[in-house]
Parts: structure tokens; C-alpha cells; sequence
């Protein structure tokens, strides 16, 4: 158990994360007590900041700089159970306190610095814990900064790997130009969210129902679905709509009359025919029939998603996917064989119990389908996810994810002709990397890059979803939630509506 003596809170999300990152699945307590491993403490003063770690008297290790210090007003042990605590490494910085953002990367490298000489490590995005880190270098290019001037500002600022910085800068570069069609102001993007699976995979949080309890039922779903795209096609009436994404969930868990009914509102109410892209999800194998493809076919869809996550049987009988590595492939060139030529796969690193000759083998068995997209993520496991709520039963699985896996990925994309890009980070990432997608040339999902960079409004709708209103020449954004659960989104669909009310105008 680590302490957090944070004197401003709004500093304790960052330090918490920065710790999570060097101490995975410890705990965290907000009072000095004896179990505590050691912990940290900042202090504000007239225009600068300290940060400091204390540990037990005696130091850690090996490390002994300052004495032995009382602790804190009202945060001793108690009474008859002393415990002394020891300076172990502090660091003090000039900072305009006024200034929220820049006093949070001062405190942030700062602490980051100090864990590093406390553990002997570092890690590759150095003291960033966001999800967007192509943000930073995006939002430069776009100011007219040079690409030499981002990397040093990265360094220096963030003291981010060589390597990490320059996938960030060639992201950035490749999504600037890709979104330089768009019209930010009134352009849109559409998401509907179809919160059904054939089964739940054990590392998954994203909002998702057995398919099966809602045999028969479905119908209740689309109901209340096409009442809110009927109230968002009357809001964004007029603009252009660039691309349309259906994730979820699993869409492809729904019957093929089901999806053809979706896409037959969706070209009753919006201008599909000029969206420079509509990807369905069709993630699970298990999932996919003849039929469903030709449905999408036939309504023009232009990027599917087939993911396999792992090409080994074991791991997928363990995380819960109901489907063979032989049923991947036969999905596949089913697809392949209907036209479909955007045929995008999801591969996962540091899926339990898997080495580097398993990523090996799923890598070369994903070359010889050669898919036009590969998105390779790093496995984060969430609060919600069956592999952490259920900690005494997979508490001994061994979860393993290395740089040399990351490596190995991104060589086999670009032996496959394949580009970076996009990139985003999730908190609790094994090895604290990162997610990358890579796409042959005219390729790239442009969807993808529009969420993690939050450059455009996306209106989104389904249960579990979240409408993102952008107001460019404002840099404001702001959104609003659909609740996850189906019957409450069912039955409270005009509560739904009426959020979107407020932002959307």
C-alpha cells in the first residue's frame, strides 16, 4: 500500500497514474499508516512546488538523503505503535502556480524523475499518462511548429523515449494530412453503438450483452435506437456527415434483418452516400454468416473489422472467445471472396499466458491473410473487466507484455506495406505501451483518428455511447452519456434525447 499526502487534489489523478505505472496493482491510502509501503507528499510554496517520498526509518533501496522527520500534522500512527519515517528522495521546482497545465507537467516530471531513481527504470512515454500523446505533436503541426522543435519540447517537457516521440511526430504528420478534407465547423461524424456480443471476452469492460438473453427481443432495441437518430438526423439536417461507425459491442451479433433494418433508417435519414467512409464492426468470427456480409455489402459498407485478438487456439479458449483460429480464416476469405478490400484485424499484446512465440505465431498466420488495416492494442484491464472483478480466480495468470512484442508488431506491419496511423493509451496497460493502428495506403480509418483527437463533433447513439460536440474556434469541447444498460436505455430513451438537447445545436 502506497500514500498520497497530495496538498492540492488536483495533482492526485496524475501522481496516482504515474505510480500505477511503476507499482502495477498497488493500492493507495490517503492517511500515513503502518502498512504503507512508503509515501509520497507534495508541498506548495510562494511560486514553487516540492514533491517528496518518505519511506519507513532506514531508507530504501540503499538510498539515505535527509533525517528522520516528523511526520505531517494529524497523520501519525497511532499512539504505542511508532513508526519513523525517512526522507528518501525530494525534488522542488519553480512553478507559477496560476498556471494549472504547466504546473502539472513541472510536478509530473518531477515525480517522474524521482521514481525513476527510486526504481533503476524508466518508461517509454516518460511522464505522459494521457491517451492522446499524438495530440501534442498534432496540435503543434497544426500552429506551424517544425518537427524539430516538437521533439525537443517532448524531451524536454515530458522526458518521452526517442522512439515514442518520432511515432508520435509520423502519426501526427500522416493524420494531419488525412483530415485535411474535413470541414471541422460543420462536419460530423455518426457512431451507433449495438451493445450486443455472442459472449463476453474476460478482458473486455466495453458495454456489451450476451446476444442470447435478447433472443426475439431485439426489436425493442431498434425501436428506441431509430427514435434517437430520427431526433439526431433533425439536429445535424445540412451538414456534411464524413464517416459512420458501427462498434459496440459486436453489430454482427445482431440477425441479418436486424442490420439491414438499421442501415435502411440510417440511408432514410442521413446522406450516407458522401460519408468518406462507414466501417462496421464485425469483430467476432463467431459472429459473422454469408448472409450479414452480403447485407453489408449491398448497403455499401467500405471497412469491416474480422478480430481474431490472438491466432492461438489456447489463449482464445482462456479469454472466453467462442470461436476457432480456423473459423477467423474462413471469415476472412469469405469476406475477401464477397469484394470487401478494407478488411481491417485486432491483435491484443500481453493476452494471459502468451510469450513472444506466441505474438510470433499470430503474426505470421495474420501475414498470410494480409489484412488492409492492422490495429495492434496493448491489454488494459479495467475495472469492469471479468479478469479484475474476479481476481481470486485468474489472480495467477501470468500477464506479460514487452517492448520486444512491441517491436515485433510494428516490423511485421510495415513488412506488410502497412503505415502508423493512429495511436491512443489506456490506463493499466500491460508494459505501459501503447495501442497503433497501421493501414496500407488509402486505407486508414479516418473515424479512428477523429475520436482520439477529438477534432470534429461525433453524435452517437445507443446505449453505453458518448456524443462529443466540438466548437473549433472556441477549443471547447463537451459531451454527453447514454446510459449502458439496454432495458434502461430502452425505457428511458427520450431522457437520452434530451441530453443530446442541451449540446448538440
Amino acid at each position: 500500500m502506497i500514500g498520497l499526502l497530495i496538498q492540492d487534489n488536483a495533482y492526485e489523478q496524475d501522481i496516482r497514474e504515474l505510480l500505477m505505472s511503476f507499482y502495477p496493482g498497488e493500492t493507495y491510502a490517503h492517511e500515513v499508516k503502518d502498512e504503507l509501503e512508503f509515501y509520497v507528499e507534495t508541498r506548495l510554496g510562494q511560486g514553487e512546488i516540492s514533491v517528496l517520498i518518505w519511506d519507513r526509518d532506514g531508507g530504501r533501496d540503499g538510498m539515505d538523503q535527509g533525517g528522520a522527520a516528523a511526520l505531517p500534522a494529524g497523520q501519525g500512527p497511532e499512539e504505542g505503535n511508532p513508526v519513523s519515517w525517512k526522507l528518501s528522495v525530494s525534488r522542488t521546482g519553480a512553478s507559477d502556480l496560476s498556471d494549472h497545465s504547466a504546473t502539472k507537467n513541472v510536478v509530473k516530471k518531477m515525480f517522474y524523475q524521482m521514481l525513476m531513481e527510486r526504481t533503476g527504470t524508466g518508461l517509454p512515454w516518460g511522464s505522459l499518462t494521457g491517451i492522446r500523446p499524438t495530440k501534442i505533436a498534432l496540435t503543434r503541426l497544426e500552429e506551424g511548429w517544425d518537427e524539430d522543435a516538437i521533439r525537443s519540447f517532448m524531451k524536454e517537457t515530458y522526458m518521452a523515449s526517442d522512439e515514442k516521440i518520432n511515432l508520435s511526430i509520423e502519426i501526427a504528420a500522416r493524420e494531419k494530412k488525412l483530415l485535411e478534407p474535413l470541414d471541422y465547423e460543420r462536419g460530423y461524424s455518426l457512431y451507433v453503438g449495438i451493445p450486443f456480443c455472442p459472449t463476453t471476452c474476460l478482458y473486455c469492460s466495453f458495454t456489451s450483452y450476451p446476444i442470447s438473453k435478447w433472443t426475439g427481443r431485439t426489436g425493442l432495441y431498434l425501436e428506441a435506437l431509430f427514435k434517437e437518430l430520427e431526433y439526431t438526423a433533425g439536429k445535424m439536417k445540412g451538414r456534411p456527415l464524413d464517416t459512420i461507425y458501427f462498434g459496440g459491442g459486436t453489430p454482427t451479433s445482431l440477425p441479418a434483418e436486424d442490420i439491414h433494418a438499421i442501415l435502411c433508417k440510417l440511408e432514410d435519414l442521413f446522406d450516407t452516400g458522401h460519408a468518406l467512409e462507414f466501417t462496421v464492426e464485425a469483430g467476432r468470427p463467431d459472429s459473422i454468416t454469408e448472409e450479414k456480409l452480403k447485407v453489408l455489402r449491398n448497403h455499401g459498407i467500405t471497412r469491416i473489422s474480422i478480430n481474431p485478438q490472438t491466432m492461438n487456439q489456447k489463449t482464445l479458449d482462456l479469454i472466453g472467445r467462442r470461436h476457432s483460429v480456423e473459423m477467423v480464416k474462413e471469415r476472412f476469405w469469405m469476406a475477401r471472396e464477397l469484394g470487401f478490400d478494407n478488411i481491417n484485424m485486432d491483435l491484443i499484446m500481453g493476452l494471459p499466458e502468451e510469450d513472444m512465440d506466441d505474438v510470433r505465431h499470430t503474426l505470421h498466420e495474420v501475414k498470410e491473410l494480409a489484412p488492409d488495416s492492422l490495429t495492434v492494442h496493448s491489454l488494459a484491464i479495467k475495472r469492469a473487466a471479468r479478469l479484475n472483478m474476479f481476481r481470486e480466480q485468474y489472480g495467477d495468470l501470468k500477464i506479460s507484455n514487452t517492448p520486444e512484442m512491441i517491436d515485433l508488431s510494428a516490423a511485421c506491419a510495415r513488412e506488410m506495406g502497412m503505415e502508423p496511423y493512429y495511436l491512443y493509451r489506456q490506463k493499466n496497460m500491460a508494459g505501459n505501451f501503447e495501442n497503433v493502428g497501421y493501414s496500407l495506403p488509402g486505407k486508414a480509418c479516418i473515424y479512428n483518428i477523429l475520436i482520439m483527437e477529438e477534432m470534429q463533433t461525433i453524435a452517437a447513439c445507443g446505449a453505453g455511447t458518448t456524443t462529443k460536440v466540438v466548437f473549433p474556434s472556441e477549443n471547447r469541447r463537451e459531451r454527453c452519456e447514454n446510459v449502458k444498460e439496454v432495458e434502461q436505455y430502452i425505457s428511458r430513451i427520450d431522457e437520452m434525447i434530451g441530453r443530446k438537447e442541451k449540446i448538440l445545436l
